[in-house]
């Protein structure tokens, strides 16, 4: 579990990798990796307390694995989440018959009307479990639970990823794949 400094840390990274590497003065390459010493130096000449040991104890313990390091821990990304143009190479999948999107009650009536949008982000996130919805949902206010024909729409032609942190992928889910909601 994460204490206080680390959360802070955890959004400082998320918002410098998933959303404004400038504001570190952070370039990351189309992949969005970013060389983890080049990322330490940056938020030291910023002020803000993290070393070598708070980043990988803040990769490790993030609740939502939000960040990954390849393979020999050099360089860092974001997982999913991105506002930022980026490819994280990841390869379609066939998704499982039913996914979940976990929102706040109020947007229900716009989303059945228009589909679950993007909005600023590279895609919209499912969960294969309902518990994982069910807490982003109640971040924004009371939550409701969709259920997403995911292989319905695959087999439609629309194209589904998973994070390295197993999170759901897709450009758009059109309201008619929208079948119910999970009792909340």
């Amino acid at each position: 579990k994460m204490n206080n400094d680390d959360i802070k840390r955890s959004k400082t990274l998320s918002k410098a990798l998933r959303h404004d590497p400038a504001r570190l003065g952070l370039r990351p390459d189309r992949a969005g990796w970013v060389d983890v010493d080049v990322l330490l130096k940056a938020c030291a000449a910023r002020g803000l307390r993290i070393d070598r040991a708070d980043l990988e104890r803040v990769v490790a313990t993030n609740d939502k694995q939000r960040f990954a390091f390849n393979e020999d821990q050099t360089r860092i990304r974001a997982s999913q989440g991105h506002t930022i143009d980026i490819d994280l190479g990841l390869e379609p999948l066939a998704p499982p018959e039913i996914l979940f999107h976990g929102t706040a009650a109020g947007f229900v009536a716009s989303i059945f009307e228009h589909g679950l949008l993007r909005g600023g982000r590279n895609h919209v996130h499912l969960s294969a479990e309902v518990g994982t919805a069910l807490k982003v949902g109640a971040r924004h206010g009371k939550p409701f639970v969709f259920e997403v024909a995911a292989a319905e729409m695959a087999r439609a032609g629309h194209a589904f990823f998973r994070s390295d942190n197993g999170v759901w992928l897709v450009e758009h889910v059109p309201a008619e794949f929208l079948r119910g909601q999970a009792a909340v």
